[in-house]
């Protein structure tokens, strides 16, 4: 049983916040944890700061983020990791987008690509072009237009090009990989950077009286360890920041009814396919993720609408294969702590939120906490903007994650079931009904400063679920209509060839990172 106290002891010369920042304490491993590690100890390298992580092997991880979006790459590069090296490691697989299915209705097939479809004609968005193309009467999907849409159905890839000519730099690219073998990948490197690793239960928090700041956490063995700054990794228990700092929790499970999943992985039974898979069902959603020595699969699903027999049933029966191991289960309730960095202490991963892995959000909110702790970082003390300014920026991510994931439940014609009718009749947040009608109305796709999907991800989702403008924009009639008809005919003509130039996604991953044979069970 975890106890709390706030005996307010602290070392002479007052609060041990003042002056300059000397330790760092990271409360949880697992990916969250690891990756902070890793981060801080390649950024602070030669300041003196000590960096300290504990975690239990006794603890699970939820081992969430197997799928990935193309800020990942980044990441890996801001440490210099090699990507052949990592991609051995973690028995990673390339990602060009995520293919959803039976969304809309029934039948329905649509991918989200890390792309762009077309390219601007006049200076107008392409997407305004295809639509008075398709009032003409021409019937060509806007993915004909995407050329990692065409190479992931064709289970291709290559790498992008930096020439900003070429048709192979409108795209970009994730990974699918092992989300355990990448934690400990990363607690490698953090170990070897100086990253001390701690073995031991949390089971003490002691705050200071007066500030109400972390002082100290103990471990089940007794020891005590003291930081200036606490990063807290512990999961949805929100060890620090929840139970001790009590930030409280903002639920959306209003539009987000999803709370339970089960995972379940099995052998691969096909080629590598480049993309992770989203199938809406009954109550939720499954996943299929391709990594090369195994395929991810997972139910996400509501509970007031599926009974967890059901969910598992459902999941077993679509598998390619027979389940490598025992279903892993898992509740949650979606939304944020109310505040993620509070005095001292930064929640990072699932102790901060959660939000289903619809859109493989999961570790690029991770990634986005890290850099902005780092951005933030209270090196020569404290100052209370910092916090106020890291959870303002975190909110809003947070939000307009949320809102398009909403967007993927709401925009439906689904009437098949009571889930799908509740998610399309359901009240959405005024800053998502404000997009919609926009969408709607007139073809606009609203963007801003800050938030993680584009406006590719956006009309994705708006086409592949018949969110169709009424109009498109004025400025689309310039063109005379044969040579548009033309110029659309050549783009769609080079992404198909483009695509079929790709090597195919198995060879590629042969050729850059040789592996032995996968195993059949």
């Amino acid at each position: 049983m975890l106890a709390y106290n706030k005996r307010g002891i602290a070392p002479e010369g007052g609060t041990v916040l003042e002056g300059r920042l000397r330790t760092i304490l990271i409360v949880g491993g697992g990916t969250a944890g690891w990756m902070t590690a890793a981060a801080l100890a390649r950024k602070l390298a030669g300041t003196g700061i000590g960096i300290r992580l504990v975690e239990s092997a006794e603890i699970g991880t939820v081992g969430v983020g197997e799928a990935t979006v193309p800020h990942i790459r980044f990441f890996n590069a801001t440490l210099g990791i090699d990507e052949a090296d990592f991609m051995a490691r973690t028995q990673a697989t390339f990602k060009l987008g995520i293919e959803f299915r039976n969304w809309a209705r029934r039948g329905d097939s649509y991918i989200h690509p890390f792309g762009a479809y077309g390219t601007e004609i006049g200076g107008l968005p392409f997407h305004h072009h295809w639509l008075r193309m398709r009032a003409a009467g021409l019937d060509h999907d806007i993915e004909d237009y995407s050329l990692p849409i065409q190479a992931a159905r064709r289970d291709r890839f290559d790498h992008p090009a930096d020439d900003p000519q070429s048709l192979f730099s409108t795209f970009s690219y994730a990974y699918q990989f092992d989300a355990g073998l990448y934690a400990g990948y990363l607690r490698g490197y953090a170990e070897r950077l100086g990253v001390e690793r701690i073995e031991g239960k949390v089971v003490d928090v002691e705050l200071g009286g007066e500030d109400g700041f972390v002082r100290s956490v103990t471990l089940d063995r007794g020891l005590r360890l003291e930081a200036d700054l606490f990063v807290d990794c512990s999961g949805f228990r929100g060890l620090l920041i929840e139970q001790a700092l009590h930030a409280g929790y903002e639920e959306w499970t209003q539009w987000l009814p999803c709370d339970r999943a089960i995972a379940l992985p099995c052998p691969s039974d096909g080629p590598l396919t480049p993309y992770t898979r989203a199938t809406a069902r009954e109550a939720g959603w499954i996943w299929r993720i391709p990594l090369q020595h195994r395929v991810g699969n997972g139910h996400v699903y509501s509970s007031a609408f599926l009974s967890d027999e059901e969910a598992e049933r459902a999941l077993v029966e679509q598998l390619e294969s027979p389940p490598m191991a025992a279903p892993n289960r898992l509740r949650f309730t979606t939304g944020k702590r109310r505040r993620q960095w509070i005095g001292n202490c930064v929640a990072v991963g699932l102790s901060a939120g959660f939000l289903e892995p619809l859109e493989s959000t999961s570790i690029h909110l991770i990634q986005l906490a890290i850099g902005r702790l780092i951005d933030l970082l209270p090196v020569q003390g404290w100052e209370p903007l910092d916090a106020d300014e890291f959870n303002r920026l975190m909110d809003v991510e947070y939000e307009r994650i949320r809102d398009f994931l909403i967007l993927h439940y709401h925009a439906t014609e689904r009437d098949d079931t009571p889930f799908w009718t509740h998610c399309r009749t359901m009240k959405v947040p005024d800053s998502l009904a404000w997009k919609m009608k926009l969408f709607r109305e007139r073809g606009h796709v609203a963007t801003y400063r800050d938030g993680m999907f584009l406006e590719p991800s956006w009309i994705a989702v708006y086409l592949g679920q018949r969110v169709m403008p009424r109009r498109h924009h004025p400025l689309a009639e310039a063109l005379p209509e044969e040579d548009l008809r033309e110029r659309m005919r050549r783009m769609r003509e080079a992404c198909r060839a483009a695509a079929e130039r790709m090597p195919a996604h198995d060879a590629f991953l042969k050729i850059l990172a040789p592996q032995p044979a996968r195993a059949a069970g």
